[in-house]
């Protein structure tokens, strides 16, 4: 019941979002992004209050594990903290996306609320299925962990590459073979008809790879916070929080990639250090508290090092 209590809340506030708020397509401004993610963090820290006297009262028996209220909490921050930097490097793609697709200003908040939509539901089958595997394979520490140190070796090694291709992508060669994509049609329509026949839009191609690339990156994003909490509801309530901010977030931060390229760095320290603590789980337990310490020194960090590196290039 408190699942469905909780998706009812996520889903009418997005309906408030895009029903009151956002009803006529716009393009955001550096203050509404700012506002709006403001809003969502604010009910984002509102929520692990509510967390504390969820698990406190045991409400409709979600504490099946006997967890303080205390660590619940906690681990709940700790858990939205890991999403929510991780989910930084998707704002990267999405502006890729937006860039390649040619797609205007006033459509991207719409594409990015429908892109949530998604993501919801299959988070919610990945943390599911990634709850059940933990607590049921006791290998499954040593899987996550490795998933996460490859992918922090992977981001590593790679190269930027603001020229891909994005409709030779897998996502989008699927949906051409189940419908004709006109790719000249761009005044914010999804679907269309074409000479009595059903066609795709180049958004709603675009929206597809969004989708796409949040799955991808939930497979690093969700293995980490199984390092803080095994609590389906919690991973799940923090993940969500997250990628709820995020689509705000991004018309904040889209204008200023540019300003931060120390934070990926930043971010592969992050991996490491979740995928690692994941690998010696069993041997070595790293308080909840401790690992929220290491991240936050780690983005705060990738942020001021940016900044210095920025201004000391401007100076020069």
């Amino acid at each position: 019941m408190i699942w469905i209590v909780f998706l009812v809340l996520v889903f009418g506030l997005l309906a408030l979002d895009l029903g009151v708020f956002h009803k006529k397509d716009h393009k955001i401004s550096m203050r509404e992004s700012l506002i709006w993610t403001s809003i969502w963090v604010s009910v984002a820290m509102l929520f692990g209050i509510a967390i504390y006297f969820i698990y406190d009262f045991n409400w409709m028996g979600i504490n099946k594990f006997g967890t303080s209220p205390w660590k619940a909490t906690l681990d709940y921050y700790t858990g939205y903290l890991i999403e929510e930097s991780l989910s930084l490097d998707n704002i990267f793609v999405m502006a890729l996306v937006f860039k390649f697709f040619k797609v205007d200003l006033k459509y991207q908040h719409n594409i990015l609320f429908w892109g949530i939509i998604g993501a919801v539901v299959f988070r919610l089958a990945m943390i599911l299925v990634g709850a059940a595997f933990v607590r049921n394979f006791e290998y499954a520490t040593y899987v996550f962990g490795a998933i996460l140190v490859y992918s922090a070796f992977k981001m590593l090694v790679e190269k930027e590459n603001d020229h891909e291709n994005f409709k030779e992508s897998f996502p989008v060669r699927m949906l051409s073979k189940i419908f004709k994509i006109d790719w000249s049609i761009k005044d914010g329509r999804y679907f269309a008809k074409e000479n009595g026949k059903r066609v795709v839009t180049s958004l709603f191609a675009a929206l597809i790879v969004v989708e796409f690339s949040d799955i991808v990156f939930a497979v690093d994003s969700i293995p980490a916070i199984f390092s803080i909490t095994t609590d389906p509801f919690i991973i799940f309530t923090s993940n969500i929080f997250a990628i709820l901010g995020l689509r705000n977030l991004y018309f904040f931060l889209a204008g200023m990639l540019d300003k931060f390229h120390y934070m990926k760095f930043a971010l592969i320290g992050v991996l490491f250090f979740v995928g690692i603590k994941m690998l010696i789980l069993k041997y070595i337990e790293i308080p909840t508290s401790v690992s929220l310490l290491v991240i936050l020194g780690l983005l705060s960090s990738g942020v001021l090092y940016s900044i210095y590196s920025s201004r000391h290039e401007k100076a020069q």
